[in-house]
């Protein structure tokens, strides 16, 4: 006796449509630390504390979060040497170090421009407060 089952059309998700590669990477890289996460980790593989010393400003929840996510999009890979201390490393993989290499220029233009940002941010905070006290 054979069953055939069947799952309801709504249960099975399609694979996501992107507009564009940019789409497609933007959505890799979403959020505020992942792309500071891949910089560090073209560095060195790094430590869980490593990362976190090097990510300024991150939480814990959030680093973790996020490293899961790189994790799982396969751009980072977690090896857990089960040692007492625990005792993990994170690295990217080819396909992490594939994007690390096309963030390369956005690094660079961010260094070429890092005075012109700053004052261009200084600016806009200083707009900001004088529109929110009015």
């Amino acid at each position: 006796m054979h069953l055939l089952v069947s799952t309801p059309m709504a249960d099975i998700s399609p694979a996501p449509a992107f507009t564009c590669g940019l789409d497609a990477t933007l959505r890799v890289i979403a959020g505020k630390w992942k792309p500071l996460i891949v910089y560090f980790l073209a560095q060195s593989p790094n430590r869980y504390g490593e990362l976190k010393r090097a990510v300024r400003g991150v939480s814990d929840k959030m680093l973790i979060q996020q490293l899961k996510e790189l994790e799982a999009d396969g751009l980072v890979s977690r090896t857990d040497y089960r040692e007492v201390p625990p005792r993990v490393d994170y690295a990217l993989t080819p396909l992490g170090r594939s994007l690390s290499e096309a963030l390369a220029p956005l690094c660079a233009w961010g260094s070429d421009n890092m005075e012109e940002v700053s004052r261009v941010f200084a600016e806009r905070e200083t707009w900001t407060r004088k529109s929110a006290s009015s």
